[in-house]
């Protein structure tokens, strides 16, 4: 039997969310155009809807009350009630459950049924009919949570610069499910990625942030469940300010908390892949589990002609109506709180350019961008934008506002070509190598604003990226038409493993070419987990369903080969870290690049237009200083042929002291003079003798 408390009091319409003090619960929530909110309450198992209250008072568009006696604990959800007018973009429903966007805690899995429809699967009318099939016991609960409970201690960031950093991206789950030093119980956990031995091996590689992907509440979806898959990336957010409670291990949300605890107390940031662009409601056929029956009309972008269906500028069926003031205020809050509350140090959002559309499309000075700018706490954390969606005008490489970094595509693109020894590419590569200044150097942008980045978590990782000319998707269900067909990889004549030690032994060079050169560009590198020891996805290069061994990061019985590749990774990593000449922090810092070609000159425009002219040399130069560290003048051969190539050296040091070569890697110091024959497929490092 479902009981209506009394009495509620009006409560605080400008507390979002539900607050919780020492004499009840404050509920507040955005709705312009509903005509009622109930406040529901439920048992404990949350099988049972054992109160609902009417929300009594509505200021400035903000449903509110409070619920004198309410504790911390209680689980809760809304109905609202509205106009169902799809044909002029209202899709209310009381008969659904509905999560609050502002839900710290969300308890229990959506269990996909015909009750999460707001219209009749059945019907021809299709999503303008009207379903009235109660929601509530296939949804999970909203908790209410004390943000206060848990001790920081002496809890504090990092603060690593930009032009320290190294990003590492990876995924909670994946990195730890199998880690034979995590205690099976952790494994797969927030916990378990603040087990001690976790931390060290991030500490022992040089990593300086962690970039995970996506702990926001998310759901799978129905038609991945139907197939018996999971949404294992996580794009596909319900709740802003829930963490994804399927990475919960003993301590529940305390273990996240632990996580980055644990990570800063080893000198490493937190770095939260976030999805404001979209939600897991889908198209106008999709469910309605919170935002399109509490306001569609405000919190999505629905056709200016057609307000039944959405502008799909994401293409997952619907964009984020980030224009709209409070919908701006939830996101604004939303990061805010992961800031404050959970001590994260930045974030990286998913389609970036979706946040900075306004009514006439994208624009830097828009307003999610300015009040970012403004924020006194997140204009001060690592703000990192993939700078492109599918909408017009959605490319925007170079285009976000000082301040933020962004993912440099080009950048990946022209390093895959140039180590495929593609014509034309070495003006490019030079280009992207120097910190991508034709993009970035504007506005007092710095070099660190250029993500760089050979792989990520969606397309090869770097093992498959040198092992399969094509991707091999199948295990995902959609007839191996998923995924990108623009790959630039090379198989080097073998598509997948082979026993061919020839293809192995030139697999493994190109992979420390990519890693090389990832880690001597400037800008800020990112390395995907598992590519330091050639981890494969035997060619999937959609990976975004496989919650399963195809994913997760292996650990045991690895090859010798892997164990040299991660060693030489760390060897990268370190002279990255000890010689700032690598990590230029600015574009007008004394130092001096200049290009060579094989002969010894310097490169001129007559060698940059020659398209088979892609070995070259770059000499980095700058005058002593007290404050620089590592060396002032270093030389780096590029040689992406076949074919080894004899390259003069320049005269006027006495000689060169070759300190790397990805032919040799096993290489620490060399000695030449006046010329040095460079094996292909390889780069080497040398500084004067």
């Amino acid at each position: 039997m479902i009981m209506t408390r009394s009495p509620i009091l009006s409560g605080d319409h400008s507390r979002l969310g539900a607050t919780p003090d020492k004499d009840g619960v404050n509920f507040s929530i955005f709705s312009a155009h509903a005509e009622r909110v109930e406040l529901c309450l439920f048992s404990q198992d949350g099988l049972h809807e054992i109160e609902r209250i009417v929300l009594p008072e509505f200021t400035n568009e903000i449903w509110h009350g409070y619920v004198p006696g309410l504790k911390p604990g209680a689980l809760y959800g809304y109905r609202v009630y509205g106009p169902f007018a799809p044909e002029n973009g209202h899709r209310f429903n009381h008969n659904k459950l509905l999560v609050d966007p502002y839900a710290r805690e969300l308890v229990g899995e959506i269990s996909w049924d015909q009750a999460h429809f707001g219209y009749r699967l059945d019907d021809d009318a299709g999503d303008l009919s009207f379903d009235t099939t109660d929601s509530a016991t296939v949804m999970p609960k909203c908790r209410v949570i004390d943000c206060n409970v848990f001790d920081w201690g002496s809890d504090a960031p990092p603060e690593v610069d930009w032009p320290r950093t190294i990003l590492y991206e990876t995924h909670v789950k994946g990195f730890t499910r199998l880690h034979p030093s995590v205690p099976e119980k952790l494994r797969g956990t927030y916990e378990g990625m603040a087990h001690r031995d976790v931390v060290e091996y991030l500490r022992s590689l040089g990593i300086t942030s962690v970039e995970v992907l996506p702990i926001h509440w998310f759901a799978d979806d129905a038609h991945l469940v139907a197939r018996g898959l999971r949404n294992y990336w996580g794009y596909n957010t319900l709740g802003f300010f829930a963490p994804a409670s399927r990475y919960y291990g003993p301590k529940g949300m305390a273990g996240l908390q632990n996580m980055v605890r644990a990570l800063h107390d080893g000198g490493i940031e937190v770095i939260l892949d976030v999805v404001y662009n979209h939600t897991a409601e889908g198209n106008e056929m999709g469910p309605t589990l919170s935002f399109r029956g509490i306001d569609n009309f405000s919190y999505y972008r629905t056709m200016p002609e057609q307000p039944r269906y959405y502008v799909n500028d994401t293409g997952t069926g619907n964009t984020v109506n980030t224009s709209h003031p409070r919908v701006l205020q939830m996101i604004l809050d939303s990061l805010r709180y992961w800031v404050q509350e959970m001590h994260v140090d930045g974030f990286r959002f998913d389609l970036g350019t979706i946040l900075g559309r306004e009514p006439d499309g994208f624009d830097q000075r828009g307003g999610f961008f300015d009040v970012i700018g403004q924020d006194p706490i997140l204009s001060r954390v690592k703000l990192i934008g993939e700078p492109w969606d599918i909408g017009p005008g959605g490319y925007q490489v170079g285009g976000f506002p000082p301040g933020w970094a962004e993912w440099n595509d080009k950048y990946r693109d022209t390093i895959r070509d140039y180590w495929r020894d593609e014509d034309g590419t070495s003006r490019d590569f030079a280009a992207r190598l120097l910190g991508s200044g034709d993009i970035y150097d504007l506005r007092g942008r710095r070099p660190w604003a250029s993500v760089n980045l050979i792989t990520a978590h969606d397309g090869f990782t770097l093992n498959d990226l040198v092992s399969y000319d094509e991707k091999h998707n199948d295990a995902n269900g959609e007839n191996n038409e998923d995924g990108h067909e623009d790959n630039r990889s090379f198989n080097f004549g073998a598509e997948g493993p082979t026993d061919n030690n020839d293809i192995n032994e030139a697999r493994d060079r190109q992979k420390r070419n990519y890693l090389a050169t990832l880690f001597l560009s400037h800008g800020t590198p990112m390395l995907l987990a598992g590519d330091e020891f050639g981890r494969s996805q035997l060619g999937n290069n959609n990976a975004y369903c496989q919650d399963g061994e195809l994913s997760w990061v292996h650990w045991d019985n690895l090859p010798p080969s892997n164990d040299a590749l991660r060693a030489f990774a760390t060897r990268m990593i370190s002279l990255r870290k000890e010689n700032s000449i690598l990590r230029r922090e600015n574009w007008r810092d004394g130092v001096v690049a200049i290009w060579l070609n094989p002969n010894g000159g310097e490169q001129t425009e007559e060698h940059w237009d020659d398209p088979g002219s892609t070995t070259i040399g770059l000499r980095l130069t700058r005058q002593p200083s007290s404050t620089e560290d590592g060396w002032n003048d270093v030389l780096i051969l590029f040689n992406p042929h076949d074919a080894e190539i004899m390259f003069q050296l320049p005269r006027n040091v006495s000689g060169w002291n070759l300190k790397l070569s990805t032919a040799d890697p096993e290489l620490t110091d060399c000695s030449a003079v006046d010329e040095y024959l460079l094996a292909g497929r390889s780069l080497v490092v040398a500084i004067p003798s």
